[in-house]
């Protein structure tokens, strides 16, 4: 296991208000709109939970101190301070948990747990990214009944309008949109919490809740239903994780201001809000949100609604783009096309395979279940799951990184991983109601990461029986030197000490050698960046060849023209652009599976070599540069 080159330092983020402003628009649009159906969900009577004030109060109690126990103090104390150069996420977080683990003495299989939790919690979060906008939206619209409930059969419609929209439009990238998103969910929860604050002061009892004795009693009352109610109180912590996922974009500073001087007060407030008025007013429980809203206000605050669902939707799709670049270069998923929607923002890309994917997956759900309360069926066992992986991985950077007393790591990660497991136990109460859709989702995508990694390493084996080493071969062009050709000839190739099909296929039929070769491998890093002074490798071989490595992050572009002028740059080669040719093979796989893949896997690993997208695209290669030439494996 070598030692990855170090990375270098994130890039500065700016600070201040604006910045805070703006993470709220990205990081808490999805945990912000929870207020929309998650205690509605708490108080549904199929829990089988009499209506009654302690009831009330019991359930107002568990999502507060749920929210003050995973969301603060779980992902904004703790977790918050596991960032991988500045960058967040599961995959960020499994990199740096095997970087703390590095070492000849550690075990193979703790080394492979860790790439298997990181993998499980990657998955679950595309079940994550289906779900979200779906119920986000639908329940937003749903506020249309509160006011009219004539316009209940146009929901559905409008709601599929709404949706196709918003990933019509992904193409375009979120730059000018994103620049509203802060004053918007700034302002939504401004409102929410206004409010909340009025129906709290009509009824000043419900500010009983803060007392966990009443969680503690309402667990011990409603032994039964507790797992069931407790699925439902876990709607209001969804999105927490998104708090570490997105750190990348502002930091950890700013998302903790974010959070404890607007996010949770906002939430609580309403959360209360929505509490005291069914204290008050018991027939509110079908809709607390919107009737928290005079009737003059209500359509206003559906439309507002529905621009902060589509933010919280923004924010998991474009996860999804990031989680899949990353997957991509960390190899773990085969190449997709990736569209930069932005000049300066690297991690404003457009994936359009998920983007369509997602789309698909998102109106078959709002089209099968019809209603947000059936949706949240399907909510929470994906995100519960993730949150176990990040809660294991966390431990294991505190006890090897950051050399936290063991004990102390054990017991706190035991307490948190307590919590997490029992909303797992809670949520897969609905497993049969809608929540296996989110499991065969992630199962599906860990069938996919594992197939296409374990097929890329038995190929790479297999492909090492036909290896020709390179050294050799350039001793051997010395004694028998074919005719040279002006330019350079640039060959992309894994293996930077082997001879590129490419080059001997180039040999064999034009028996030809451009003046300058460079044999370019192409290193993935399992950093968010490479430091510049580690970015490129070059060796000279003699007779004009270069074997050159260039290393890159999982947050950069694998740019092989960018390689090649720094590679000029340091080593003073002349590469003119227009002088430049680029030569990769393209595979095309024998029918026979490589050993140690059932015939299944290597159905599947085939389908996906074959629909993966072209290396000259993934490496930026210009298209009247670029020579592609086919390889039987």
């Amino acid at each position: 296991m070598r030692k990855p080159p170090a990375a270098e330092a994130a890039p500065p983020r700016p600070t201040g208000a604006l910045v805070v402003i703006g993470a709220l628009g990205v990081v808490f649009g999805d945990i912000g709109t929870s207020p929309l159906y998650a205690f509605k969900e708490t108080l549904n009577p199929q829990h089988g939970i009499g209506f009654a004030p302690e009831s009330v109060l019991g359930l107002l109690s568990l999502i507060f101190w749920g929210l003050m126990f995973v969301v603060t103090l779980k992902y904004v104390v703790f977790v918050l301070r596991a960032d991988h150069d500045g960058e967040g996420g599961i995959l960020a977080l499994q990199a740096l948990a095997r970087h703390a683990v590095e070492g000849s003495s550690t075990p193979r299989w703790l080394w492979h747990a860790i790439g298997l939790l990181g993998l499980v919690g990657a998955a679950t979060f595309y079940g994550d990214s289906l779900i979200t906008p779906a119920i986000s939206v639908l329940s937003a619209v749903e506020g249309l009944e509160v006011q009219a409930p004539g316009l209940q059969p146009f929901v559905i419609p409008i709601t599929v309008a709404i949706l196709v929209a918003f990933f019509a439009v992904q193409r375009r990238g979120t730059g000018a949109v994103g620049r509203v998103f802060g004053p918007v969910m700034l302002l939504w929860f401004v409102l929410i919490a206004a409010a909340g604050l009025w129906q709290v002061l009509q009824q000043p009892q419900v500010l009983a809740a803060l007392d966990p004795r009443h969680a503690a009693g309402f667990l011990v009352t409603h032994r039964a239903q507790s797992l069931a109610v407790l699925g439902a109180v876990f709607l209001a912590f969804t999105g927490g994780e998104a708090l570490y996922a997105d750190m990348g974009h502002f930091g950890a500073r700013p998302i903790r201001l974010a959070w404890l001087f607007i996010a949770l007060p906002g939430l609580v407030l309403n959360y209360f809000g929505q509490g005291a008025l069914v204290l008050g007013n018991p027939d509110a429980i079908d809709n607390p949100f919107f009737r928290l809203f005079p009737s003059w206000g209500v359509l206003p605050m559906v439309v507002l609604a529905a621009m902060a669902t589509v933010i919280a939707s923004q924010a998991v799709v474009s996860g999804a783009f990031s989680l899949t670049a990353q997957a991509m270069r960390m190899g773990y998923l085969p190449r997709m096309r990736i569209v930069q929607t932005s000049g300066d923002a690297i991690g404003q890309i457009y994936v359009p395979t998920i983007n369509w994917l997602l789309m698909a997956g998102v109106l078959l759900l709002v089209l099968g279940f019809r209603s947000s309360s059936a949706l949240s069926a399907a909510y929470g066992i994906a995100v519960s799951i993730t949150m176990v992986t990040t809660t294991l991985l966390t431990g294991i950077v505190a006890w090897r990184l950051w050399r936290w007393n063991r004990v102390a790591v054990l017991i706190g990660v035991a307490c948190f991983a307590l919590v997490d497991l029992t909303f797992v136990v809670a949520n897969s109460l609905k497993i049969g109601d809608g929540g296996w859709l989110t499991l065969a989702v992630a199962a599906v995508v860990m069938l996919l990461f594992t197939t296409w990694g374990k097929g890329r390493r038995l190929g790479l084996a297999a492909a090492e029986a036909h290896r020709l080493p390179l050294l050799p071969f350039v001793a051997s062009l010395e004694a028998h030197m074919p005719h040279r050709v002006k330019g350079t000839a640039v060959f992309l190739n894994p293996d930077a000490e082997a001879v590129p099909h490419a080059l001997l296929h180039n040999l064999k039929h034009n028996q030809v050698l451009h003046d300058q070769v460079i044999v370019l491998r192409v290193l993935a890093c399992d950093t968010p960046r490479v430091d510049a002074r580690h970015r490129i490798e070059a060796a000279a071989l003699g007779s004009g060849i270069w074997v050159v490595t260039a290393r890159h992050g999982y947050m950069e572009r694998a740019d092989v023209p960018e390689f090649i002028r720094i590679l000029a740059y340091q080593k003073g080669l002349a590469c003119e652009s227009m002088t430049i040719s680029y030569f990769v093979s393209r595979a095309a796989l024998g029918s026979e599976p490589l050993p140690g893949m059932n015939a299944l896997r290597w159905a599947l690993f085939s389908w996906l070599q074959r629909n993966a997208g072209r290396a000259s695209d993934y490496f930026e290669l210009p298209g009247n540069r670029l020579v592609e030439l086919g390889q039987r494996g």
